[in-house]
């Protein structure tokens, strides 16, 4: 008996789901326990959506290890950070991930900026340094000029004319090629030579028959340059 009771209150709120809402009192003699049946679901418009934010959390071994192939201590990461966070200025956050043996998972390309960074010091994980890092997605953005003009006769209203934001000038052509360094990656070689980061993919169309993975290239290797 039970549970046919239960299930036909399970049918019933099914075809039937609404919430109760109070009444608006709009007659003193109207009761505060009258009730009126609403719909449960509204139409709600769907906010923007906001810039990425990305954490983490950044070993800087002090001591040699098997996957620290870098020769640099903590300080001079921790020097970069600190530049970073008060330059003001975006960078490209490239993240590759893979399987232990080398099969290639996905990877992540961000226009960032450093919001914060925090050093964790540890004793009991030696003499390496532990740094949470904040980053923000960056987006570029322009400003547009208003120009009112004067009407030519009393009775006309002014008029607005808008004008693009103006483009920065266009840099000075690089050498055609370019021989990458240790540490270089296509958005750095792209805002150096092109002046502009973001326009790595052109390097990348040029040299696709010397590079498999935008984000892995390699010390020694010769790329071609747009002009």
């Amino acid at each position: 008996m039970v549970n046919a009771q239960r299930k036909a209150l399970e049918r019933m709120w099914k075809d039937r789901c609404t919430i109760l809402c109070q009444k608006k009192v709009t007659n003193p003699d109207t009761k505060l326990t009258d009730f009126e049946e609403a719909p449960l679901l509204e139409d709600v418009p769907c906010k923007s959506a906001g810039l990425t934010d990305v954490t983490f959390d950044l070993l800087l071994p002090q001591v040699p290890y098997p996957f620290a192939a870098s020769p640099e201590k903590a300080e001079y990461y921790l020097n970069k950070f600190e530049k970073l966070k008060t330059s003001k200025q975006p960078f490209q956050w490239i993240l590759n991930r893979q399987m232990p043996k080398g099969a290639k998972l996905f990877y992540t390309n961000l226009t960032v900026s450093l919001e914060d960074y925090q050093i964790v010091d540890d004793a009991s994980e030696g003499f390496d340094i532990t740094v949470k890092v904040n980053l923000k997605q960056y987006r570029n953005y322009g400003t547009k000029t208003v120009t009112i003009k004067e009407p030519e006769k009393p009775a006309e209203k002014p008029k607005a004319t808008v004008k693009p934001a103006p483009r920065p000038a266009p840099t000075p052509p690089k050498p055609k090629t370019y021989t990458v360094k240790a540490g270089d990656c296509l958005w750095n070689i792209a805002k150096k030579h092109l002046g502009d980061g973001s326009r790595w993919p052109e390097i990348y169309n040029l040299n696709k028959d010397k590079i498999k993975n935008p984000n892995l290239i390699y010390g020694g290797q010769v790329l071609t340059m747009p002009s």
